[in-house]
């Protein structure tokens, strides 16, 4: 599963190419950002941590620390 990751405030992307069953909380801990201080949005729409990735796009809006 491949998923890009547009990271808000400062607009870096992240080409997430993951396994199968893989969930956003899994992919944000490989890159080191702390799942617990973000937002997951796609299409406007909050997407839980724990979901498995199923969207080609999302944006993550830092909210706290990070790692």
């Amino acid at each position: 599963m491949i998923c890009r990751f547009t990271i808000i405030p400062d607009g870096r992307v992240i080409i997430h190419q993951g396994n199968p069953g893989d969930t956003y909380e899994d992919a944000l801990l490989a890159y080191g950002i702390n799942p617990d201080t973000v937002l997951i949005l796609s299409g406007g729409r909050s997407l839980p941590q724990d979901e498995k990735i199923g969207e080609e796009e999302v944006e993550i809006f830092l909210t706290g620390s990070r790692g």
